[in-house]
């Protein structure tokens, strides 16, 4: 089957049922998205897939055939994601750094949907798990970015 990952064409072998992230990270070599939990819940998985936040440890690949999914390896090609990655740093929010791709797929979905999202807006969509707990300057820095209006 045919993926079009970070505006590629990648053939791929794989069960129609074999969950994107395996794909992503064991056929094709992209490892900056990573593996958490395995049930949708951490979301250190998460991609864009047609801009919406996906947790690709429990969709199937054959879900995303046609689609556009972007990994953290192509955020910064897009504006927002080049404004959110370069706000991360100013903010110094990564402590570990091992679910920050997820948290900067969110924030980047976010304010490509809600160019100035409200603090309860922020709180809604930013629901990727921390184990280092930076949660204070994740929310600092996508309010922020909210505060720009239009990033």
């Amino acid at each position: 089957m045919e993926l079009r990952i970070n505006q590629k064409a990648y053939q791929v072998d794989a069960d129609a049922d074999t969950p994107l992230l395996w794909v992503i990270r064991d056929d094709l070599g992209l490892t900056g998205t990573k593996y958490g939990c395995g049930l949708a819940q951490c979301g250190a998985c998460s991609v864009l897939v047609d801009g919406n936040v996906v947790r690709s440890c429990v969709t199937p690949v054959a879900g995303v055939v046609g689609r556009e999914i972007t990994t953290i390896e192509a955020i910064e090609t897009d504006e927002v994601g080049k404004r959110v990655v370069a706000t991360w740093v100013e903010h110094q929010v990564a402590q570990c750094g091992y679910c920050q791709s997820g948290q900067v797929m969110a924030a980047t979905a976010l304010l490509k949907h809600t160019p100035a999202p409200s603090k309860a807006q922020i709180d809604a969509a930013m629901i990727n798990l921390c184990r280092c707990g930076t949660y204070n300057a994740i929310h600092a820095a996508v309010d922020d970015l909210a505060k720009q209006g239009g990033v």
